[in-house]
């Protein structure tokens, strides 16, 4: 990738992020590290208390897209059925009939979806990972991209269920937008933001979604930063205070990830800060802390914190020579 498409790529993304923060203020950051996770048709959680946005974003991304897009509320009593179709007799042709659930979009807005029992939740496991659902023995794809935006409280915890290790490894970002600024709260008091996420301004198409991870997957990564992020997931691995660590799928996501977020500043290759900005998102998730951390009030950031400081980056010299010569 030649500089001139990485600027053209980067103005993409601010006309996109632009069209996100019309509804979402104050959270230019967030908005960029979600479309990081976009351009790479990766799986968005957003945790945060109530009130902050969470579902006003998640409803921005696909109202943004001329693509099709369903939200689920998820409750106790939802089937698995009910996420990904079911098989039925019509008996004026005498045929069973496969109906398509709301899983069958471009993007699925799964809002709490740790409400879900867990036997509803793993109706999303297969289609998070192949983009395609099965049943009753046939296989069945869904629309390319495709994209969970899921939104869960952390703090409410009574009628809902923990979100076991096997999804959480499938979601290539866990974000959180935190409490607004003054200034911006008071904006919002002031009703700068009235307008519904739904009437967010179509900018962008599917297919303009998939050419922007056709131009991140072109994007420069030096052998030095691949070498940087696996000590970081061998690091996590062999940590005390972890059970769990990173696991393989997420040193893709994070290198996948490093070069989108380089993308979308207008780069043609990957730094070690594009690492280190992207390892909460993509790495704290993943983990499992030990009893023992988790009674000393240690966190999953908290751990990959120490793992980052104890790990040198290497020296971004050599990926700027070399990709000058990419």
């Amino acid at each position: 990738m030649n500089p001139n498409e990485a600027a053209i790529a980067s103005d993409e993304a601010d006309r996109i992020a632009t069209a996100i923060e019309t509804v979402v203020l104050g959270k230019p950051n967030v908005v960029r590290l979600a479309l990081t996770a976009l351009f790479n048709e990766g799986h968005i959680l957003f945790e945060d208390v109530p009130g902050v946005g969470k579902t006003t974003l998640a409803r921005a991304i696909a109202a943004m897209m001329s693509g099709t897009w369903r939200r689920i509320q998820f409750t106790p009593d939802l089937l698995p059925a009910d996420v990904t179709g079911v098989t039925v007799f019509d008996q004026a042709s005498g045929k069973f009939e496969f109906h398509p659930g709301p899983v069958f979009a471009n993007v699925l807005i799964a809002d709490e979806i740790n409400r879900a029992s867990p036997k509803t939740q793993s109706a999303l496991l297969e289609v998070m990972e192949e983009r395609h659902v099965t049943v009753d023995g046939t296989r069945h794809p869904v629309p390319r991209p495709f994209l969970v935006v899921a939104t869960q409280n952390p703090v409410e915890m009574d009628g809902t269920y923990r979100l076991p290790e096997a999804q959480l490894d499938r979601f290539m970002v866990r974000l959180s937008l935190g409490y607004p600024d003054a200034a911006v709260e008071l904006a919002l008091m002031r009703g700068a933001a009235r307008r519904s996420a739904d009437e967010v301004e179509p900018v962008t198409n599917a297919k303009g979604i998939s050419l922007m991870g056709e131009l991140a997957e072109r994007v420069y990564v030096h052998d030095s930063v691949y070498d940087y992020v696996l000590k970081i997931a061998q690091a996590t691995r062999a940590h005390p205070g972890l059970r769990l660590g990173a696991s393989p799928r997420a040193t893709v996501a994070l290198i996948r990830a490093a070069q989108a977020h380089a993308l979308v500043d207008g780069r043609p290759f990957v730094l070690p800060e594009d690492v280190k900005t992207l390892a909460g998102p993509v790495l704290a998730h993943r983990l499992v802390l030990t009893s023992d951390a988790a009674l000393r009030d240690l966190t999953g950031e908290a751990l990959l914190d120490q793992i980052l400081e104890a790990t040198p980056a290497p020296q971004p010299g050599a990926a700027y020579a070399a990709a000058e010569r990419v």
